[in-house]
């Protein structure tokens, strides 16, 4: 797959590169970022170069892992990063902003579009979010990206050699607008109160 470029109201959505190394490097000294994210710890340079150099191309080349920097529209530093990722079928997105970036709704604004083009490029039909329970931060823009909460995985996810409690939440195409891949038929729909009634046997 070939890197794409995404723009939004704010921002500039852009494939990362070697020359963000700096950037990327000051942001992963953030112990929330280490705390939540499964990076090295320490991290340092080489870590960083590794990630730029070989992780994100690979994952571009592949098309499991699109990860996409996010600097302002009118150009500036890495403020934050925006990927997704297909694991066992299954698109995820994932996200950090910078400790100076956050506050101001731009993850929430790039996961849109990430999630967007998600959808409409690569066809998508779901698409999740995943964060230890207690990552407030992330869950907050999650929210705000329009992802429902959908509740949480006991022992799901393993970070620092811990098996931890996950919140899941998903986002649809419908959620934004757009027509899914195949026709849905939500739950409350088969079982609504008419169809309850339908069918509940005789005497109940």
């Amino acid at each position: 797959m070939e890197p794409v470029t995404l723009t939004t109201e704010r921002l500039l959505l852009r494939p990362l590169t070697p020359d963000d190394v700096d950037d990327v490097l000051a942001a992963c000294q953030d112990p929330e970022i280490q705390r939540w994210v499964p990076i090295p710890t320490p991290y340092e340079r080489q870590h960083a170069e590794h990630f730029l150099t070989r992780m994100v191309p690979e994952g571009w080349r592949t098309g499991t892992n699109c990860t996409f920097g996010v600097v302002p529209r009118g150009g500036g530093p890495v403020m934050g990063a925006v990927n997704a990722h297909c694991q066992s079928g299954t698109w995820e997105v994932g996200y950090w902003t910078a400790r100076e970036h956050r506050g101001r709704g731009h993850t929430a604004e790039a996961a849109r579009a990430v999630a967007r083009w998600a959808f409409t490029a690569l066809g998508a039909q779901r698409l999740e979010w995943r964060a230890e329970v207690g990552n407030a931060g992330s869950r907050a823009v999650a929210e705000k990206a329009g992802f429902a909460m959908e509740g949480m995985l006991r022992a799901a996810l393993l970070h620092r050699d811990t098996l931890r409690d996950m919140w899941i939440g998903a986002l649809l195409p419908s959620d934004l607008g757009l027509p899914g891949t195949r026709p849905y038929l939500p739950a409350r729909q088969r079982h609504g109160p008419a169809s309850r009634a339908k069918d509940a046997p005789a005497g109940a």
